[in-house]
């Protein structure tokens, strides 16, 4: 237990101290990292440790390790900051970047739609009426799904991922509304609504029922 402990804050040493650097543009992006005998060497750590604390670099997104070509800085900015950031925000801004991100995107949804879209949509949006007067947490979570696929159906990748980051946010507001106020069929059936304009390509009639439904 204690060997385990000491590995893991020796990781996270590694970790914080690699962080810094990057943070203080020692390293530029898409530049390759020095080697991990060198890092080793440059922070007084193992190799094996730098290896761990590379891979969570790698999984929080700051850093590409490439298999037998060494490890390349994919950006100076922590997406944690900008998941942290996120959860601070209130429901009030929140809105707000709903109306920026999700409207916009929805309208080009309507535009770029497939066929298969089109059928993931509906499949989520039947999970959700399945759940709709069931267990919140259960909705929220299928709603989630819902409004991923809308946002997927714009087919830019940047806005997919964005909203992926967001989704938490929309998860925290989701279930505010329902837990504050009696669910609204009116409000449900707006998803519907949604979809058809969608599916009949009209962009304008889809993003003013996204603000309605944002709006709810």
């Amino acid at each position: 237990m204690g060997t385990e402990l000491t590995k893991r804050s020796l990781v996270e040493l590694a970790v914080e101290r690699m962080r810094e650097r990057i943070l203080q543009g020692d390293w530029h992006v898409g530049q390759r990292l020095p080697t991990e005998p060198e890092l080793a060497l440059q922070l007084g750590i193992s190799r094996n440790t730098v290896r761990e604390a590379m891979r969570v670099l790698a999984f929080a997104g700051l850093v590409e390790i490439r298999q037998g070509d060494g490890s390349y800085l994919r950006t100076c900015h922590d997406p944690l900051q900008a998941v942290q950031a996120l959860a601070r925000c209130t429901l009030e801004q929140a809105r707000e970047t709903r109306h920026i991100l999700e409207t916009e995107a929805i309208g080009l949804a309507a535009l770029r739609h497939t066929e298969e879209d089109l059928q993931a949509l509906r499949e989520a949006l039947d999970g959700s009426a399945a759940h709709f007067h069931g267990d919140v947490d259960a909705y929220v979570s299928c709603d989630l799904v819902f409004h991923q696929r809308l946002i997927d159906a714009a087919h830019n990748p940047a806005l997919s991922e964005l909203y992926r980051y967001f989704s938490g946010v929309v998860a925290a507001a989701l279930q505010h509304n329902m837990q504050s106020a009696p669910r609204s069929q009116a409000t449900f059936d707006l998803h519907g609504q949604i979809l058809d304009a969608i599916e009949q390509r009209d962009p304008q009639r889809a993003k003013a029922l996204s603000r309605a439904l944002i709006e709810s």
